[in-house]
């Protein structure tokens, strides 16, 4: 017994020893933490994602006290997420437009034409390796869902039709389906948008004429009609610029092959308030497609039948006396 207690005691001074001096080392060496960060981090989701660009949500909640990025940075936590962390930085959160991932393709079964019958490894990037897929079409989508397996939200989903289709309601705009889809087919768009450019194909148009019966054809129809100058035409492909589109839809109604999605469920008309109206002609003025009627200091009217829905009369009223419904 006497043999045991002589190493029992000296181990557990040294153990002593060492854990005060390990002690003593965390105090005297300690890195102080900025509790702007412990307090971001806590307001962020958690979901570590990467679509901020950082290594989770701890690194961009570092980068952002340390003004290497904006209060906005985090796609999943939106604009709510953004205001809370302005509160703490104590600077303003500004306009942050929700984004949504959407697959810029409509080339489905009975749109796009298959080169062949593939019967490879089930995946987008497998597929592309193959004579660049079995798609026509050499930008359009697979259908193969790489996308899908990606996708921590659950977000996106294959249609019957072969082609994958993004849910607005679960996306967080992370950009993984972005960075797997190796087409590039995948695109952020604002989430309100309900006008896009559903195709992705920078061939000219008689490729495209003969590969998919709904793809952009390149002849600028949509170009031409747009009263807000909100398209312009890059590489035999329509772009619209969202920051410039009031949702007018008058480019999908003049595009030939339908290669422009407009939700027109959603489309609004312009209604004015009768008893507020002082006929300062102002709204008649702005109109681009002159869908409201009225004489100076008289009551006017919008012409329903003619009226886009572009907001711009309502926008410009001095007295807010325009609604669009």
């Amino acid at each position: 017994m006497s043999t045991l207690v002589g190493p029992v005691v000296s181990l557990g001074g040294m153990g002593l020893l060492f854990g005060a001096g390990l002690a003593y080392a965390s105090q005297k060496f300690a890195v102080e933490v900025d509790p702007r960060i412990t307090a971001i981090g806590e307001v962020l989701p958690g979901a570590n994602c990467g679509g901020c660009g950082y290594p989770g949500c701890g690194g961009l909640a570092s980068a952002i006290v340390e003004g290497k990025a904006p209060v906005s940075a985090c796609p999943v936590g939106g604009s709510e997420c953004a205001a809370k962390i302005a509160e703490i930085m104590g600077v303003s959160a500004g306009d942050n437009v929700k984004q949504v991932a959407r697959v810029i393709c409509n080339g489905t079964h009975e749109n796009c034409k298959e080169k062949f019958d593939y019967s490879g490894i089930q995946d987008c990037k497998a597929a592309a390796m193959v004579s660049g897929g079995s798609k026509s079409c050499a930008y359009g989508c697979l259908g193969l869902g790489t996308c899908v397996n990606v996708c921590p939200f659950d977000a996106i989903h294959i249609t019957k039709d072969g082609v994958a289709k993004v849910d607005p309601e679960k996306c967080t705009s992370c950009g993984k389906c972005i960075e797997a889809c190796p087409k590039s087919v995948i695109d952020l768009v604002p989430y309100e948008q309900n006008v896009v450019v559903d195709c992705n194909n920078k061939e000219r148009g008689k490729t495209v004429k003969d590969n998919c019966s709904v793809g952009c054809i390149g002849c600028q129809l949509c170009v031409r009609s747009c009263p807000f100058e909100a398209i312009t035409f890059e590489n035999n492909l329509a772009k619209i610029d969202y920051s410039k589109c009031k949702n007018c839809m008058i480019c999908a109604e003049k595009c030939p092959t339908g290669a422009i999605y407009a939700n027109f469920e959603q489309r609004k008309k312009a209604e004015i308030i009768a008893e507020n109206c002082i006929g300062c002609t102002i709204c008649a003025k702005q109109c681009p497609v002159d869908a409201i009627e009225g004489e100076l200091k008289k009551v006017h009217k919008v012409l329903e039948d003619k009226c886009i829905g572009c907001g711009a009369c309502a926008a410009k009223c001095p007295k807010k006396t325009i609604v669009m419904k």
